[in-house]
């Protein structure tokens, strides 16, 4: 099974940038940016993330079996 964000796809259906999501939300776009890559994932931020783009936490991976 794999796990990958979403994020890029949610993004693009919503018309928003990194650097728009970042002012949402208040967290570092590079930290986003590591998000969207899967590279680091902080539980605090996926809330903010989900809550910015009004989805579920689990709206922001792709789950591939």
């Amino acid at each position: 099974m794999e796990v990958k964000p979403a994020l890029a796809r949610l993004l693009k259906e919503r018309g928003m940038t990194h650097r728009e999501l970042s002012e949402k939300t208040g967290i570092p776009e590079g930290t986003i940016s590591r998000f969207d890559k899967n590279d680091r994932v902080v539980i605090k931020y996926m809330y903010l993330i989900a809550d910015a783009l009004d989805v579920s936490i689990a709206d922001l991976f792709e789950v591939r079996k």
